[in-house]
């Protein structure tokens, strides 16, 4: 359909893990009339930082996750145009732009915005680079954090199931205070990537609602003015870092869907885009999702699952949960208790699978098939019957976020035999994820928050095998949003409400969101069927998340020899 005259447009950016994408939206009716995509050029730095950033080639430990602001950048000068490009447009008929990203990702600047990595002379200091959500290397911070917290019956403590994340803001931030301080002290803002990019967008910096509260345990109490941990609970992390919150955190905080000023020439310049249309306040690629999904009531569970996964649902009841990710007033829609809960590898984990896990007969037979890996194996698992590979797997690979909250936990696979096939793993780390994602809805109904639809967000969508099972392992109807741009759509909603077009998030997302609703339906068979199988998961659960410190024995095992491989190879490098 050709541009009208009347008709207003928004952009919604979605900044994920390995790219960034546009999509252009009708404000009337949130048809989506053009979308592109631009992968980040230095896509995750895990192993090192490459000599043509930091002079030569800069080992990381491991457990580290790095990215370069100006991929971000980037994508705002190529997949922003080529989206308008591609819906066919008129530019000037665009009336506002929203970003959302993934969380949580932190950028220490300059007072101006400038990221360290960018400053000279301190591009070959890993610590001055943007620290992605799944750089775990924090954990022993976060474990001091969640213990001195325990000590000290901290009031915002319970809000997050009772364990704050090696991924949050306090965590990454004491972490950069121990490692190097000098670089911490040139740090002005340890500000979230959510509210970086909006800050290149507009030159206005805003603090959103939804991060500061989830990943910054920014918490209202009893109607209080919202607040941080103290400065006497820092004070007693570690000296000098009370601080934190005062000199680099601090900031205006944007609710969601408002205004946090208007786009800049510089940025007008970059995008394409009239200069002083409105630009929302950033906000979270899982939450933002949910009025895209049309799911902005209670009792309505969101997945986005990607390479991780992110549930996020509302409820009008103030419950703490254990292992949540956190509770928020209005942390997804205004008037309604925002809950977060998640699992740290999800299409990782299939994608590690089919990288390092897969014969190569089995690969030549997928392309033979005209198949990917991906398809290949699904098509093998799908003629089992429940049980049949005789395996149950931990989905640990990267951690466990939820319930446990303890990324020093790893992957597990039991009952292997001489007889066990790559289709046989490969379902048993589908069905994990299903049971990960069961442990996850049950605490939440036996909290008093009851889960009564199940909505899936996100590329795994299309494996209907894997849905199937999800339906069948929670015993929820699943529905599926339809947008193949959850996050971008639901970010173009924010945008036309900070431009004016609708009152508020809930009627826009009325209006513009998109779902189709259960199209996956358990069957009381097979959840019979998966219910033995999660009884052997949650043993496993228990022991190894619980009962015993193997896990978290290995990694140390591993740091140590890393760091040995390393310390060898500079001896003899010199």
């Amino acid at each position: 359909m050709p541009d009208q005259p009347h008709d207003q447009y928004v952009v919604g950016v979605d900044y994920g893990t390995l790219s960034g994408r546009a999509v252009v939206v009708r404000v009337s009716d949130g048809a989506e009339l053009g979308t592109a995509v631009h992968a980040y050029p230095h896509a995750v730095l895990e192993r090192s930082i490459p000599p043509h950033l930091a002079g030569s080639e800069l080992p990381l430990p491991p457990e580290w996750a790095l990215q370069v602001p100006e991929d971000y950048r980037e994508v705002l000068r190529v997949a922003v145009p080529a989206a308008v490009a591609a819906a066919g447009i008129d530019p000037a008929h665009v009336i506002g732009i929203a970003t959302d990203f993934t969380a949580c990702t932190m950028v220490p600047t300059l007072a101006d915005g400038t990221p360290l990595n960018e400053v000279p002379g301190l591009q070959d200091r890993p610590h001055a680079y943007v620290k992605l959500w799944k750089h775990h290397a924090a954990q022993g911070q976060a474990d001091r954090i969640n213990e001195l917290a325990r000590t000290r019956a901290e009031a915002w403590l319970p809000r997050y199931g009772g364990l704050i994340s090696s991924e949050w803001e306090f965590a990454k931030g004491l972490q950069l205070f121990e490692e190097d301080r000098e670089l911490y002290d040139r740090m002005e803002h340890w500000a979230e990537a959510a509210d970086w990019i909006v800050w290149q967008l507009c030159g206005t910096y805003v603090r959103n609602a939804c991060t500061a509260g989830y990943k910054g345990q920014y918490q209202t109490f009893d109607g209080q003015d919202g607040e941080y941990p103290s400065p006497g609970f820092l004070g007693d992390l570690a000296t000098g870092f009370d601080g934190f919150v005062a000199d680099k955190l601090e900031h205006v905080i944007g609710q969601l869907g408002e205004r946090a000023g208007t786009l800049s020439a510089e940025a007008a310049g970059w995008t394409g885009l009239p200069e002083g249309i409105a630009v929302a306040v950033g906000n979270v690629d899982a939450h933002v999702t949910a009025p895209a999904a049309q799911a902005v009531g209670a009792g309505q569970m969101v997945a986005i699952m990607g390479t991780s996964t992110c549930h996020v649902m509302s409820a009008d009841v103030l419950r703490e949960v254990p292992g949540m990710c956190g509770v928020v007033d209005g942390g997804i829609v205004s008037g309604l208790w925002g809950y977060e809960a998640g699992q740290s590898g999800v299409g990782d984990i299939f994608g590690w699978f089919t990288h390092h896990g897969v014969p190569a007969a089995y690969t030549e037979a997928a392309a033979a098939a005209g198949e990917s890996v991906h398809e290949h194996l699904t098509r093998l698992a799908a003629d089992q019957e429940i049980g049949e590979h005789g395996l149950v797997a931990l989905d640990w690979h990267s951690g466990n976020r939820s319930v446990l909250v303890d990324h020093e936990l790893s992957g597990l696979v039991v009952g292997q035999t001489l007889a066990t096939r790559a289709e046989d793993v490969y379902r048993a780390l589908l069905e994990a994820t299903a049971f990960g994602t069961r442990v996850i809805v049950e605490t939440f109904r036996d909290s008093g928050v009851p889960v009564e639809e199940f909505i899936v967000a996100g590329g795994l969508a299309k494996n209907a095998l894997l849905m199937q099972i999800y339906a069948d392992v929670t015993r929820l109807p699943l529905s599926i949003i339809d947008s193949e741009q959850g996050p971008a759509l639901g970010s173009a909603i924010h945008a036309a409400v900070a431009a004016g077009a609708y009152p508020d998030v809930p009627t826009a997302a009325k209006q513009m969101g998109k779902v189709r609703r259960h199209v996956y339906l358990p069957d009381e068979a097979r959840a019979a069927a998966y219910d033995a199988l999660f009884e052997q998961y949650l043993a496993l659960h228990d022991h190894f998340g619980r009962a015993t410190t193997t896990m978290r024995r290995l990694k140390a095992i591993r740091r140590d020899a890393v760091a040995r491989r390393t310390y060898r190879k500079t001896q003899e490098e010199r």
